[in-house]
């Protein structure tokens, strides 16, 4: 692309990020040599430098390797989340390289091609994978940033062809506001990076700015109920998009879709949870928009199988289940436990969670203890602090006294395992956006050595 012509090396610096991974691997099929750093080696980083991207784990800027330091034909990508005071960081701003955020350069990379952007502070991850899904299996040729690994494809990143990109559009930091979207939704504006905006008035207008992106109003689409100008977007009740006759067969989602256009009946689907069907709804609604036959998008959606750490079965016997849930937020907690009220009716259910961030904590303590307090038993972990410095006050044994809930305890990692194996509880829901999946796989084994 003539936009990075003169560009021959790509360094990221917090290269293991979900959509700074997603970047990479754009960039590694524009045949450019990519590099990066990461504090800690994950799965993510081990896929990267098998597709051939250079890592290193330390800041120190001896270890950047030597084709990374020609200030001419290297660029330098950031995400948001790294802090100014990194070496790396701070060695390339100060020596005049190009150094550009993570989301001008997907803007840059957007800006001459089609663009369905997704917004919202939930849904938006799982909206993304749905409709780069059906679009894929409807026969659309496109490049897809996910905010997501997607069950269906096992990456982050699709590149087909350019007949349209489908990106998410993350409000963290205002990010989204780099895009150029042709069509766009947001699935929801509920109160949330409230360390970067102050007040939640303030982020409800960052929303209405990427709203403004989008001029001509029929290409914009929103849950009912917000106070936006477009497409409204609903689950069995009026709207200028909706979803009506859902009912639950055999594990899945059946529902007839209904668009100013035309009634597609019968689509299945099999992801868990009202949020989940809002999801569908939104991704169809963008891909009638964008002119694909709805028979064809009901079909592939059949087909979607989700995105890992978004109520990722692990396991699901009679005995035992165990889900796995990135939700970090109050309401998203709220919708995982409707979907597992839902498809496990009458089962006892463990929530297991570890809160991301002192400042989300402290800002939604009341919310996050009402939220938790509906399972049936909680085992709370300690805050997993991500980009912050600790908050004074600020703890899980602050979140934990607001729990209601008398089956609640508050655990140390080392004793994680045994506390859960302990349960009578046929259901164990892990929720979090830190690190509590690198748990998962040794609590799978020991709840199926039970079962």
């Amino acid at each position: 692309m003539s936009l990075f012509n003169h560009i021959q090396n790509i360094y990221f610096i917090g290269v293991g990020g979900i959509g700074m991974s997603a970047l990479a691997r754009y960039f590694v099929q524009q045949n450019k040599q990519v590099g990066g750093y990461d504090r800690t080696p994950s799965k993510i980083t081990k896929k990267l430098e098998e597709e051939g991207v250079q890592i290193t784990f330390t800041d120190r800027v001896e270890e950047i390797p030597s084709s990374f330091t020609q200030k001419e034909n290297t660029l330098v990508v950031y995400t948001p989340a790294v802090s100014a005071e990194n070496q790396l960081f701070q060695y390339f701003r100060d020596r005049g390289f190009g150094v550009k955020k993570r989301a001008e350069v997907l803007g840059m990379i957007t800006k001459d091609f089609p663009t369905l952007a997704v917004a919202g502070t939930h849904g938006k991850t799982t909206t993304t994978a749905i409709l780069a899904h059906i679009l894929k299996q409807s026969g659309v040729k496109l490049t897809a940033f996910l905010g997501g690994i997607s069950e269906n494809y096992h990456t982050n990143f699709i590149n087909d062809g350019h007949e349209a990109v489908v990106v998410e559009a993350d409000e963290f930091d205002r990010s989204f506001l780099h895009l150029h979207p042709t069509i766009a939704a947001i699935t929801s504006m509920d109160a949330d990076h409230l360390d970067i905006y102050g007040q939640a008035e303030e982020l409800k207008r960052t929303f209405l700015s990427f709203a403004e992106k989008v001029t001509d109003k029929s290409n914009f689409f929103f849950k009912k109920g917000l106070e936006l100008e477009g497409n409204s977007i609903a689950i069995e009740e009026k709207a200028d998009y909706q979803i009506e006759n859902v009912k639950v067969e055999n594990g899945s989602y059946i529902f007839d879709f209904v668009s100013p256009k035309e009634i597609i009946k019968q689509i299945e689907f099999s992801l868990p949870g009202k949020h989940n069907l809002m999801n569908a709804a939104t991704a169809l609604s963008i891909g009638v928009k964008f002119g694909v036959e709805g028979e064809k998008l009901g079909k592939a959606l059949a087909s979607f199988k989700g995105v890992e750490r978004r109520f990722t079965y692990h396991l699901k016997t009679e005995e035992k289940v165990l889900i796995e849930d990135y939700a970090h937020h109050p309401e998203e907690i709220l919708a995982v436990h409707q979907a597992v009220r839902e498809m496990h009716a009458g089962k006892k259910v463990l929530a297991v969670f570890q809160p991301h961030l002192f400042s989300r904590t402290k800002d939604f303590a009341d919310e996050f203890a009402d939220s938790l307090s509906k399972f049936d038993e909680v085992i709370l972990m300690e805050i997993y602090p991500a980009r912050e410095k600790p908050i004074a006050g600020v703890n899980s044994e602050l979140l934990f006294n607001k729990i209601t809930n008398d089956k609640k305890q508050l655990v140390n990692r080392e004793d994680l395992l045994e506390k859960i194996t302990a349960s009578s509880a046929e259901v164990v829901v892990m929720m979090g956006a830190g690190d509590i999946g690198n748990e998962v796989e040794t609590i799978k084994v020991a709840l199926n050595r039970e079962s």
